[in-house]
């Protein structure tokens, strides 16, 4: 990964020295089709080396909104070297219905080897100690990990309800999952018998599931309908890295047990960002805020990691990891209610146009930080062992982490960007690389 790290500092540099000499160009207005493909060969700590394509079109029209654009296309084809698949197109326009914003995913999402490490944050015991080799607690690598398979459809409108700040916004998502515990002999198939990975017992969601933690009809998975409504207020001057402006939503999320497997709940999710300019054109600080919580009803425990978000962003998959506390162990933070937020300063270190293309390169600093506020309650067990366990679990406080990154754009949209995080805690973990597209707010 050092090396990794090091190719890529190389690269920046080399594009700084040719950047620093065409600082004074202006920034060209962009109209039509413009387009970026990503050749992935990213990094995260979770998933492995990440290897694929990401295909972004985007359509500025006659080019009088720059840097908004119309409509635009994405479209992800990825595997990781941990078993992770992305498999997503996104589409997202502003003409195709005239006044409404309207956002389609498809995807179809695998994980060889998800992070499962119990419930409640801190409530739950987490040792390094199971997974390192060598150490005479040593269990397997595998020992937090399950397997998943993920089919998400989803549609969102949004419309103006006063002036162009204030909007309604409304959505369908539909979620099937199919559980497992990890299936160690595809891993080890090919593997001489000292490479083998030690994996008994289904690892940490086998035993909860045998101490009966885990209700058995949720055991391999479900599916669930979620409805959506709310309204946002919104003065960023661009999306992709705002300079200033509020980003405020509130949405109420709805499952109805027909499409959820006879569950039937209701969650409440608020977000505050706002964004402040430091150096006109060049430095910015943004900050985020969010609580997130179940108003009524009960939960399958996998629907439990979802951070939902306002369109344009996607709901994402648990706190901690590349998206929301990074740094932190994906899943790590896992309840019914819970607040994060991260606090990040940037600054655009040139800016300059190349082969016809505005481009940027930023560095910045930040932290993070979520806590649960609300459990999950789990049921009475009499397995010895699992009471064991539960008992080593302790009291619940923030999980945070702070860290920098690099991070490149192309026209103001196309941007990628490598952090490097670090936990402040040993129970969270100790510290994430992720290589991957977009600011993460």
């Amino acid at each position: 990964m050092k090396k990794q790290i090091l190719l890529l500092a190389a690269i920046l540099i080399f594009v700084v020295d040719i950047m620093t000499g065409q600082e004074k160009v202006k920034e060209k207005m962009k109209d039509g089709w413009s387009f970026g493909f990503f050749p992935v060969f990213g990094y995260d700590s979770n998933t492995g080396t990440k290897y694929g394509g990401i295909l972004k079109l985007f359509d500025y029209g006659d080019g009088t909104n720059y840097p908004r654009y119309d409509q635009a296309f994405n479209l992800e084809i990825s595997r990781t070297t941990k078993g992770q698949g992305v498999n997503q197109l996104i589409y997202d326009s502003r003409t195709l219905i005239p006044d409404y914003r309207i956002m389609g995913e498809v995807s179809y999402l695998t994980e060889k080897t998800l992070d499962f490490y119990g419930f409640n944050g801190y409530n739950a015991y987490y040792s390094s100690a199971y997974t390192t080799k060598g150490n005479p607690s040593y269990i397997s690598p595998l020992y937090y990990k399950m397997e998943r398979e993920l089919l998400k459809l989803r549609v969102e409108i949004i419309g103006k309800l006063s002036g162009d700040n204030i909007k309604w916004f409304g959505g369908f998502e539909y979620m099937h999952n199919n559980l497992d515990t990890v299936d160690v002999d595809n891993i080890n198939k090919g593997k001489d018998e000292n490479d083998m990975v030690p994996y008994s017992g289904g690892g940490l969601y086998g035993s909860y599931v045998q101490w009966g933690l885990i209700n058995p009809g949720q055991v391999n998975g479900g599916q669930a309908g979620v409805f959506k409504a709310g309204a946002k207020y919104d003065t960023r001057d661009n999306e992709a890295n705002p300079m200033k402006g509020l980003w405020i939503d509130v949405q109420l999320l709805f499952s109805p047990g027909f499409l959820s497997d006879g569950y039937t709940y209701a969650r409440i999710a608020f977000t505050h960002r706002q964004y402040f300019t430091l150096i006109a054109k060049r430095v910015n600080l943004g900050y985020r805020i969010s609580y997130q919580a179940k108003l009524a009803g009960e939960m399958p425990f996998y629907m439990l990691p979802l951070v939902y978000n306002s369109a344009p962003q996607l709901t994402l998959s648990g706190l901690g990891g590349s998206r929301t506390i990074r740094g932190i162990l994906r899943n790590r933070v896992v309840g019914e209610d819970f607040v994060y937020g991260n606090i990040e300063l940037r600054w655009k270190v040139v800016r300059t146009v190349l082969f016809n293309q505005n481009l940027y390169l930023a560095l910045s600093a930040y932290a993070d930080e979520g806590m649960i506020t609300g459990k999950y309650e789990l049921p009475e067990i009499s397995d010895p062992e699992g009471i064991e366990m539960l008992a080593k679990g302790e009291k619940e406080e923030m999980h945070t982490s702070y860290g920098w990154g690099i991070h490149g754009a192309l026209n103001e949209n196309f941007i990628v960007s490598l952090n490097y995080a670090w936990a402040t805690e040993p129970r969270d973990g100790v510290k994430g690389t992720y290589l991957q597209m977009s600011f993460n707010f």
